[in-house]
């Protein structure tokens, strides 16, 4: 059972997510947390396979949480959605092992993203 954790401060925005997720990987689990700290509450005790991190969150932002689960997690897909497309956000998203998901987050938007993420998992379990 691959479960995704969808982190974001806008409740409808982790609607908005999971039900592309929903619509491109119906038998995954959706888990939701509302900032950093939470999500790393939810990673102690739930098993995750996948993260969205939204960008602009109160205290940690996505791109410092996407870091600190790198260097947890090496092989999770982590993807950063964000509206602020700078270079410089880009570069350190990448730097993070993260793939950049632009805002407003559609199904199209996360496609690539996440049959990349269901594809490594495949392979991982194999």
């Amino acid at each position: 059972m691959t479960a995704v954790l969808i982190v974001d401060d806008s409740k409808l925005a982790r609607i908005v997510v999971g039900k592309a997720v929903a619509a491109l990987q119906p038998d995954w689990t959706r888990l939701e947390a509302g900032n950093a700290d939470e999500a790393l509450s939810l990673l102690e005790t739930q098993s995750v396979d996948v993260v969205i991190l939204d960008f602009n969150m109160p205290g940690r932002n996505g791109l410092e949480l996407a870091e600190e689960l790198r260097a947890r997690h090496p092989a999770m897909p982590i993807a950063l959605a964000t509206a602020n497309v700078q270079d410089e956000v880009i570069a350190r998203a990448r730097a993070a092992g993260a793939t950049f998901v632009p805002k407003p987050i559609t199904e199209e938007g996360l496609r690539g993203f996440i049959s990349g993420a269901a594809l490594k998992l495949r392979s991982s379990d194999a």
